[in-house]
């Protein structure tokens, strides 16, 4: 498990060679923070701390609420009024610096070296040390070699937000990224004393009930195109505000569209309070590319999963992200 391919490990050493000459660190992850991004940061934010290290983890939005079980969770802030004097910033699990946030950047301007550690296929490498594996299927994943190819300790805090990074990043390891090592990692994992029945209860049986009035709200603007590939739903900002909703409560739902018999393709349109529209794309079919599509809009993301930021109103970004994915079809020799 702890072995790396050799375009790892020249990062790996680099790495090394950055813990072993510096005392301080800021771990960041993106903007509306998922269970591989807060997840990643404790894991390796605890390992550093438990080799002696002094570790500030920050996220621009804080903890989500269904994350808060996650024990070391607590130390997750959101960044200071003022630059913190650290050596080093982490970035884990962010295809693109900017998604850090205006204030978590700020934050950390006064270190010196900036690593970026990521899973995004997309991520163009704006770190001094970059370590990226497009195919890992979490952060959390290729955390877990890390911390075991540098002989990191592993607290539980990390063996615990490990498993929820990745397993919320595989659809609780059902996504064909999935890899025979993901499952050796959480093989290893439950040996070292996870609680894989309490923690998966955690996380996916834990929900408030806004998130099922969501779903309601949600399901009333269901969409499937005429040919059965592609089907969409949509969130306005109003309804957010009617049923008091936080940022976590939509996650993993667009994987309910993305079930449907015959659908090759699932979009999740969000209208965001500044009026921007927040997209997310699931496919099932690697002949349509999500990355590829998003790409075109200012996105990125991975070949099955993927996301935009894009100026509304709704219709008319529904309108043509829904043609760019029409000729993606096309081209593809599925229309």
């Amino acid at each position: 498990m702890s072995e790396l391919s050799p375009t790892s490990a020249e990062p790996i050493a680099e790495i090394a060679a950055a813990i072993e000459n510096h005392s301080s660190f800021v771990l960041i992850s993106h903007v509306r923070p998922d269970g591989d991004a807060i997840g990643s940061q404790i894991a390796l934010g605890f390992a550093l701390m438990a080799a002696g290290k002094s570790v500030r983890l920050i996220n621009e939005d804080g903890l989500p609420d269904n994350l808060s079980f996650l024990p070391g969770s607590e130390k997750i802030e959101t960044p200071p009024a003022e630059p913190i004097e650290v050596e080093v910033a982490i970035a884990l699990d962010t295809a693109t610096k900017p998604r850090l946030g205006e204030n978590a950047l700020a934050a950390a301007s006064r270190a010196k070296l900036w690593i970026n550690i990521d899973h995004h296929i997309s991520n163009p490498s704006y770190g001094d040390i970059n370590l990226i594996d497009s195919t890992a299927p979490a952060t959390g994943q290729i955390l877990y070699k890390l911390i075991q190819s540098l002989g990191l300790p592993l607290p539980a805090e990390s063996r615990d937000s490990i498993y929820t990074a990745v397993s919320t990043d595989t659809g609780s390891f059902q996504y064909p990224s999935t890899q025979a090592e993901t499952y050796e990692m959480a093989a290893d994992l439950i040996r070292q004393g996870l609680d894989v029945g309490t923690i998966n209860s955690l996380i996916y049986d834990n929900h408030p009930f806004r998130r099922v009035e969501l779903m309601r709200a949600l399901l009333n603007t269901l969409e499937i195109s005429k040919d059965g590939i592609v089907a969409h739903w949509e969130l306005l900002d109003q309804t957010r505000q009617k049923l008091q909703l936080q940022p976590e409560d939509s996650e993993g739902l667009i994987d309910i569209i993305r079930g449907i018999q015959g659908v090759l393709l699932a979009v999740f349109f969000e209208e965001l309070p500044d009026g921007k529209i927040r997209i997310s794309m699931r496919s099932k079919d690697p002949r349509l590319n999500v990355c590829n599509i998003a790409t075109e809009f200012g996105g990125g993301g991975h070949a099955l999963a993927a996301g935009i930021r894009m100026a509304g109103p709704i219709e008319s970004a529904k309108s043509r992200l829904l043609s760019a994915i029409d000729r993606a079809a096309h081209t593809a020799g599925l229309r």
